[in-house]
């Protein structure tokens, strides 16, 4: 690999310290590099994303870069960084095995989200539907293939792809997915019957969820959310398509650690 583009989380490194250490580091080895400007626009010839920060910062990136098909390499300099592949104390010889190209990928498959057949959304981690202000469960429908698979009556929904699987998915309950599986995770949130555990749906499978009144008959305000941000809000009688999407994120992977060894590293487990 020889040209890079660095993507940086300006609040985790105010000075550009680190960026620029890793940026002399690349031009000191006769390699390329280029900062990320607010406008994201990749140079042509990339060969490699760096993304500095968190797994938020990733996650933007992936949403972001998806339609220029190069590979994303994460360098935690957040707090737990569980999508982030090299810990900053190991940049140097992360770059130096960039560098002869000694990496693996891993392609992670994301979600799109339609609104009303007009708006469309990206998600790496999940796309989130939940109440808003009152403290009032939400009434929706959720159809798979255009066939009604149950009516809910929860705090909300997460649609999730493997990768989120490890996020609001989990601490909701959900089940923990191998990143590079294709399937879509639907999980209740605090649903209000019995039996509304997970589903597990195949990845070609079209999901959509219509907002009903609620239990009174009156219209419903409700979020949407794609992986935390995109806030929108949704009223009765609205519908959110979610599908997998033509765009992949291609993750570059330099350890063998297995996904089972991170997750249990990473969350302290035991």
């Amino acid at each position: 690999m020889r040209k890079f583009y660095i993507i940086t989380n300006l609040l985790k490194d105010k000075t550009l310290e680190t960026t620029h250490r890793i940026q002399k580091y690349i031009e000191e080895h006769g390699k390329e590099c280029v900062l990320a400007t607010p406008e994201r626009i990749l140079p042509e010839g990339t060969d490699c994303i760096l993304v500095l920060g968190g797994d938020g910062t990733l996650i933007r990136a992936a949403r972001d870069m998806h339609a220029y098909d190069v590979p994303i390499l994460g360098i935690n300099i957040g707090t737990l960084g569980y999508l982030t592949e090299v810990e900053l104390q190991n940049v140097e010889e992360a770059l130096d095995r960039l560098f002869e190209g000694d990496t693996q990928v891993e392609r992670r498959m994301m979600l799109v989200g339609t609104i009303n057949d007009e708006r469309e959304e990206l998600a790496f981690n999940d796309v989130v539907i939940t109440r808003l202000g009152v403290l009032r469960v939400i009434h929706f429908k959720l159809y798979v293939n255009g066939e009604l698979l149950n009516t809910y009556h929860a705090d909300g929904i997460i649609v999730s792809t493997p990768t989120g699987s490890t996020a609001y998915n989990l601490s909701a309950g959900g089940p923990i997915v191998e990143p590079t599986a294709s399937i879509i995770v639907v999980t209740p949130i605090c649903s209000h019957a019995l039996n509304t555990s997970s589903i597990v749906l195949s990845a070609n499978d079209e999901i959509m969820i219509e907002i009903m009144p609620d239990r009174e008959g009156h219209e419903q305000i409700v979020g949407l959310s794609f992986d935390g941000e995109h806030n929108l809000e949704l009223n009765t009688g609205d519908r959110v398509v979610i599908q997998k999407s033509k765009s992949e994120t291609e993750l570059l992977k330099l350890s063998d650690i297995s996904f089972l060894e991170r997750m249990r590293w990473k969350m302290k487990g035991n």
